[in-house]
């Protein structure tokens, strides 16, 4: 990331990257799934005709999965259902974003939420990590519970979207290396896709973002849907497809 990029902006830029949702996030009052129930994400996606087989994707994160400030409804996972569907294909997303998150705590509850889904699902999107920089934990921490979500994931057989983050540069360049580097490394070690900094479109854009410049807009979130919805689509396996 260039300097010129941090100088526009770095109050709203440290906030946004830190903060995927910060512990005041964990009352946010909107909705967010419980860590036992990932539910669908939109319940009018039978209104949208689409053929195929029915493709199930379990997107599991933070607050910012969790439709933070603007409800499940207008979520990422909701609004990636719609741009799929619209796409022809005929995803379903349950959203298993809880607000407050660390990767510690998303380990902690990912086998539960998969043994609480009718169907086991063709694809994870997992977004974690912001948490962790927001309380300063040691990178090997972060990567060492991402890895034992991927390893559990594997183990089922399940095709993995890693939703990448970025450290911004405050924590210093070794710490900020390691950060960086940890998400692109388990792609590759696990065989996981990856969308490098899924925040990539819309960080440099105050205006995609609520009052409390943390979190996006129901607008932002279309933004960021426009932005990673081919990605997304990409990592979805073949049907009959073993991961």
């Amino acid at each position: 990331m260039n300097k010129g990029v941090w100088s526009i902006g770095p109050t709203l830029i440290l906030a946004l990257i830190l903060a995927a949702c910060g512990p005041q996030a964990a009352d946010d009052g909107t909705g967010a799934a419980p860590a036992q129930t990932a539910t669908n994400a939109d319940p009018l996606a039978g209104s949208v005709p689409v053929m195929g087989p029915q493709r199930h994707i379990l997107a599991f994160g933070d607050s910012l999965f969790a439709g933070y400030g603007v409800g499940q409804e207008a979520s990422y996972p909701a609004q990636l259902q719609n741009a799929l569907r619209a796409r022809g294909i005929n995803a379903v997303i349950g959203n298993a974003g809880v607000s407050g998150d660390t990767s510690a705590a998303g380990l902690a509850r990912l086998a539960f939420a998969l043994d609480a889904q009718e169907q086991e699902p063709d694809l994870v999107i997992l977004e974690l990590g912001g948490n962790d920089l927001l309380r300063g934990l040691s990178p090997d921490e972060t990567r060492a519970n991402l890895a034992a979500m991927l390893v559990e994931l594997q183990r089922r057989k399940i095709a993995v979207l890693i939703m990448g983050m970025r450290a911004p540069p405050n924590y210093g360049p070794e710490y900020q290396a390691q950060f960086d580097a940890l998400y692109g490394d388990l792609s590759r070690e696990y065989n996981a896709a990856l969308v490098p900094f899924w925040l990539e479109s819309i960080y440099q854009k105050p205006d995609l973002f609520q009052a409390d410049r943390i979190h996006p807009t129901k607008d932002g979130i279309e933004t960021l849907v426009g932005a990673t919805v081919e990605q997304v689509a990409g990592a979805i396996p073949p049907v009959g497809a073993e991961t």
